[in-house]
């Protein structure tokens, strides 16, 4: 909410910002509003970083969820600190009770306010139900995204779906002028995680490789069965195998597990996020769909073989490949009815990344775990190498 002292910026499109904008003076205190998933919170990091940088002296305070509060409790890194949001208050949760209790509401708006922060963002989303409740916080200036349908902010980007979060989330931070920071997110690992992840998974000497078959979206998993070849090379390299998945997903990573032919173990509702970030760093490899664990592998350092749909890799595909390989279907037509899923989608849940082949994988996951040299196809950039024949 500008009040003169700094004021906004327009283009075209109301509210828009150019590229970069001046930073605003006299910060104390930022509020990030970022409040979804693991994968997502990744993506935020290297906006998160440029912030930082460009604002040393300010407190940044995350909006988030309280898994984000014991996640970040005393880890190093661009957040001072969580402020955490009951669930339903957004309103855009998949499972949010509608009616979220206006009184509570209200409460949470007084305690936001109270915060007096000088710039609040909107990272979170489109901004239809996001930008009218970051405006509640009363914040000297807002930036961030906006569709065309929400409300205006301060300074804004439009949010056009089909591009990289990282990218997205970096050109929200550089409307307050935070443009110096990484472009691939890094987390940092904590003796406490490290800790965890002992307990449940003892080294052995061996290398370890991690296999992640789930999603929370079916249309992302690739086939149990081909998870389970991909354990068995590993294996037969010299690596232990471990299956991960969430208690929902149980039943996924037992199939991995009994399909494949060498040994590997179930590691489900055994670790929390810190200590499954643990296990991901002491991996030799890991080999998952487009879900969290991968990307919080790859922010650990940890080489990464990721299964993604077309659209998906857009979005949270990553940018170098020395170390992480992005193995992509580009079906488009839903595999039961063929609707076009990039421009009108459907109700069907089958995976639309079974044409990425298990050979694929298997040579990258391999050639990482021995030390990482690039695949001849993965050189040329050649589709056809892959069998991908749902090229548009």
């Amino acid at each position: 909410m500008t009040d003169g002292t700094v004021a906004p910026l327009n283009a075209t499109f109301p509210g828009h910002a150019h590229a970069a904008a001046a930073l605003v003076p006299d910060v104390r205190k930022i509020a990030v509003l970022r409040a979804n998933a693991l994968g997502d919170f990744i993506f935020v990091l290297p906006a998160l970083e440029a912030l930082r940088a460009a604002y040393p002296g300010a407190e940044i305070v995350l909006v988030a969820r309280d898994w984000h509060q014991a996640f970040l409790d005393g880890r190093p890194g661009p957040i001072d600190r969580v402020f955490p949001l009951p669930h339903g208050a957004l309103g855009d949760e998949t499972d949010a009770v509608r009616d979220f209790d206006p009184d509570a509401r209200e409460a949470l708006f007084r305690s936001l306010e109270a915060e007096c922060f000088d710039l609040a963002l909107q990272m979170h989303g489109g901004g239809r139900n996001s930008n009218p409740f970051l405006l509640r916080f009363r914040a000297r200036v807002t930036a961030g995204c906006r569709t065309p349908d929400a409300p205006h902010l301060d300074r804004s980007i439009p949010y056009i779906y089909l591009q990289s979060e990282v990218a997205r989330l970096r050109e929200v931070a550089a409307l307050v002028g935070a443009t110096d920071g990484p472009i691939e997110p890094r987390l940092e690992v904590m003796e406490r995680d490290l800790a965890e992840a002992e307990e449940v998974a003892p080294s052995t000497g061996r290398p370890l490789a991690v296999l992640h078959p789930g999603a929370s979206d079916p249309r992302r998993r690739w086939a149990a069965e081909r998870f389970a070849a991909a354990g068995d090379a590993l294996y037969e390299a010299g690596a232990d195998v471990f299956v991960t998945g969430t208690d929902p997903e149980e039943a996924l990573v037992e199939s991995v597990i009994t399909t494949m032919k060498t040994p590997a173990r179930a590691l489900v509702g055994r670790l929390s996020i810190a200590g499954l970030a643990g296990l991901l760093s002491r991996s030799a490899i890991v080999v998952s769909n487009d879900t969290g664990p991968l990307h919080v592998a790859g922010a650990v350092g940890t080489p990464t073989v990721g299964i993604y749909w077309i659209g998906n890799m857009i979005n949270s595909g990553p940018v170098t490949r020395a170390r992480r390989r992005a193995l992509t279907s580009w079906r488009v037509d839903c595999p039961v009815c063929g609707a076009d899923c990039i421009r009108q989608g459907c109700d069907h849940r089958e995976s639309f990344v079974t044409d990425v082949p298990t050979e694929a994988v298997v040579q990258s996951a391999v050639e990482l775990l021995a030390g990482g040299s690039v695949t001849t196809a993965e050189r040329r950039g050649d589709p056809t190498d892959y069998r991908i024949h749902h090229v548009f």
